[in-house]
């Protein structure tokens, strides 16, 4: 098949769903989740097309994956998106607090420093065809840099316990 051909395959056929290039994919989802989706569109891989966008930002016009969120009078948290790559720190849990939204929490004997120096070691090895875990770590390596040059960090202590699972 030339170029010319393939640029034009859909001519005549169903016009593409999206912008840029898709591919079908199967998932089996709750029936009350469905539901959801069909109330935000009728299609469903719209739907998802637009929860994503929503609640990670438009392409081209991405949210900050990395930010900090005011907790308080002269306190806040580091607020990431989700990333495969954070997940490999060893000595590190993302806490989900909002959908794709997590707090990073520390195991003891760790701090911001241990954190910068692992953020730079996945950065390293992290192929560039990974943009977006790229933006993210880029963006959270800065946030560091920036609390630990103003020494504006602190290490506390945060309890995290197990939701009942009664309730």
């Amino acid at each position: 098949m030339n170029s010319k051909n393939s640029a034009n395959r859909n001519a005549g056929g169903r016009p593409p769903k999206f912008d840029e290039p898709s591919r079908p994919v199967t998932l089996t989802l709750p029936e009350s989740t469905l539901q959801i989706l069909g109330l935000v569109d009728p299609d469903k891989g719209r739907a998802i097309v637009k929860l994503t966008q929503m609640i990670l930002g438009q392409k081209g016009e991405r949210k900050s994956q990395a930010e900090i969120v005011e907790m308080g009078a002269h306190s806040g948290v580091i607020i990431v998106g989700p990333s495969q790559a954070l997940r490999r720190i060893p000595f590190l849990r993302m806490v989900e607090v909002n959908p794709a939204r997590y707090v990073l929490a520390l195991e003891r004997g760790n701090d911001f420093r241990a954190l910068e120096v692992a953020i730079i070691d996945l950065l390293y090895d992290l192929p560039e065809t990974e943009t977006m875990e790229r933006e993210l770590l880029d963006q959270l390596l800065e946030l560091i840099r920036s609390v630990r040059r103003s020494a504006r960090g602190e290490m506390v202590e945060i309890m995290l316990v197990a939701p009942d699972e009664e309730a």
